[in-house]
């Protein structure tokens, strides 16, 4: 029994090899002949014992693959060889640039005589002497008044000097290639903010002062934080406060019903807040690397609360969180059993109307492959489309392309194939990075040393609750959307045909956020070069996410809009930002306007689901799926 069950165990590897190694080849494949070709140091008359056998060949791999995800639990799925070579490039170069390195070596010198001067004026000069350096200005470590106390001032201003000068080091060595560079600046960078003078005991001021203030106390408390934030690590649980935002209960409490199941959504009809609804109902494609619920948190921040309220019948998927059994989904499953499928619910609950089709994220660069593909298919049941903070030419996607080379995806490849899907907990290391001052370090730094807790919020909850991506899927969507941008060059398939996002005429709302590290809004921007539709572009302050969820009444907001049509001349992002009027407050009144000029008269709600076409209400809202760890 045990030895079949070992074979059966090695054919299952074997074919899952085979399968991965089609699934890393196909984007490349499309260059090719599709004549089969005997590799040159074979022949069709060699003997049989002779040729190389496919065991071994799927052996080798195996092992390759074994140790590739062995290596990336202590890498948080970060490929070593890539960092490696991109050093390599840039340490070769330089050391073949002499000029490079007496410019550095001047510039060093002047620093460090800056530096000095600095020293030397404010122990003599009355009043002391203004900063040789500032901080840029999104670096608030050094912002208070006990860093501009000796001897603090000489650490932070030494630091942020050698900071300037590792940059001017890393950049700018000719010969480099642009990711190279970008990488080695990026990496050199997360290094530097590792010894940042504001992360230790003995030098950062304002934890001194604390500890010596409270006796030590808030030390005693930052030890305790940090044992329960690793026993909770270890046991997998999510971060503290977390338990206060409890799905159904305090956050996605939105009244509505399940009407439809797939094995890999759900799909929730919200029940109308209105005695009438503008008869085109809106469904929101949220991105299945997040729950779906950040559009529904609490009640007074809730976007699909929101749309109720304004008179709309709101539809919202909540996508399965995928495990090891969903390893070989495709990105052709998510835009079938995913838009398609939960357009065909709608029509069915709201027959012979068109709909508002709204995309968050990835789930916008998937909704933008679907409304092309029924564009191409002559599918008119969209009205509009919608995209927040979604991207769909990926040449700008900022410091997270930075993770998206071959060697990196080949590498994340068999850290998925071991496992079946991209762990939460690596893609969330992966975001850290883009932000490790705000996320990592400055958290750090109030929870252990200062000894406080930063109180937990819904929209931090939320982030806490991640989900995983299948493997074949997020390979897909890293190397044809990431790596080749066959999306925007016009070669993504759907149904197995490449689809054009210029074939998409409906008018076009999109979102862009001015401190996105994961869109940036320029990328967003580029909706305007890609369609032929009537473009209307908004830039909203905040993030990826807090920029989104900017519900009216939230302090510190504003906002750009501006509508290109279809026959308008091209406009560059940095001409736009300079004529688009800004405005204060939220940008939600701003877009449900825009719904609202291209919506008919308001009518009587429609009834929840539509049980004589097979979409009886099957659960409350939210749902089972969102609740899946």
């Amino acid at each position: 029994m045990s030895t079949k069950r070992n074979v059966a165990t090695g054919g299952e590897a074997l074919a899952g090899v085979r399968r991965a190694t089609v699934t890393r080849l196909r984007p490349k494949a499309r260059a090719r002949t599709a004549e089969p070709v005997t590799p040159p140091h074979t022949t069709a008359l060699e003997p049989e014992f002779l040729r190389d056998s496919y065991g071994s060949t799927a052996f080798a791999e195996v092992i390759d693959r074994m140790l590739h995800a062995s290596i990336a639990r202590f890498t948080a799925g970060l490929a070593p060889m890539t960092l490696i070579s991109a050093y390599a490039d840039w340490a070769a170069h330089l050391a073949a640039a002499p000029g490079k390195q007496l410019l550095l070596t001047e510039k060093a010198a002047h620093k460090w005589l800056r530096l000095t001067n600095y020293a030397v004026r404010r122990a003599l000069v009355k009043g002391g002497s203004p900063a040789c350096i500032e901080p840029l200005p999104q670096d608030k470590r050094f912002a208070t008044a006990e860093w501009r106390r000796p001897p603090y001032d000489l650490q932070y201003q030494s630091f942020l000097l050698a900071q300037q000068w590792w940059h001017n080091a890393t950049t700018g060595v000719g010969g480099v290639s642009l990711q190279h560079e970008q990488m080695v600046a990026f990496g050199t960078r997360q290094w530097l903010d590792m010894f940042s003078p504001s992360n230790y005991l003995l030098t950062n001021p304002e934890v001194l002062e604390r500890t010596y203030a409270e006796a030590g106390m808030n030390l005693v408390r930052g030890a305790r934080h940090f044992a329960e934030d690793v026993e909770r690590a270890w046991a997998g649980r999510k971060r503290v406060g977390t338990d206060a935002f409890r799905v159904g209960h305090e956050v996605a409490v939105t009244p509505g019903k399940v009407i439809y199941r797939n094995r890999l959504i759900e799909l929730i009809q919200y029940a109308p807040a209105t005695d009438e609804v503008h008869p085109e109902p809106v469904l929101i494609v949220p991105a299945w690397i997040m729950k779906y619920y950040i559009l529904d948190l609490s009640p007074h921040n809730s976007l699909v609360r929101y749309l109720t309220e304004q008179g709309y019948t709101v539809f919202m998927i909540s996508w399965k969180n995928p495990g090891p059994d969903d390893r070989d989904l495709a990105m052709e499953d998510y835009r079938q059993l995913g838009v398609m499928a939960a357009l065909d619910a709608v029509g069915a609950t709201v027959p012979e109307r068109k709909v508002h089709a709204v995309g968050y994220c990835i789930g916008g660069t998937l909704l933008a492959i679907a409304s092309a593909a029924m564009a191409r298919d002559g599918d008119a049941r969209l009205a509009t489309t919608t995209f927040f903070a979604a991207q769909t030419d990926f040449t700008e996607a900022g410091e997270l392309k930075l993770f998206v080379n071959e060697s990196q995806l080949a590498f994340l490849e068999d850290v998925m194939w071991s496992q079946g899907f991209l762990d939460s907990r690596q893609m969330a290391g992966t975001f850290q990075l883009l932000r490790s001052n705000d996320l990592v370090w400055s958290r750090m730094v109030r929870t252990y040393l200062m000894g406080d807790r930063e109180p937990m919020t819904d929209l931090n909850a939320w982030n806490a609750d991640a989900t995983r991506m299948p493997y074949r899927q997020h390979s897909e969507y890293l190397r044809r959307l990431f790596l080749d941008n066959d999306l925007a060059e016009g070669r993504f398939p759907a149904a197995g045909r490449p689809v054009a996002l210029s074939d998409i005429r409906t008018p076009l709302f999109a979102v862009g956020t001015e401190t996105d590290h994961v869109a940036p809004w320029r990328s967003v921007y580029k909706f305007h070069g890609l369609t032929d539709a009537e473009v209307t572009f908004l830039l909203t302050s905040g993030g990826h996410n807090a920029g989104i969820v900017s519900e009216p009444g939230h302090a510190r907001r504003r906002y750009r809009v501006a509508t290109k049509r279809h026959d308008d001349r091209h406009v560059d992002p940095d001409r736009w930002l300079e004529i688009a009027v800004s405005k204060e407050g939220s940008w939600w009144p701003e877009w449900i306007a825009w719904l609202g000029a291209r919506s008919g008269a308001p009518v009587a709600p429609p009834r929840i689901g539509a049980p004589h076409a097979g979409y009886a209400p099957l659960a409350d809202a939210p749902g089972s799926y969102v609740l899946e760890e």
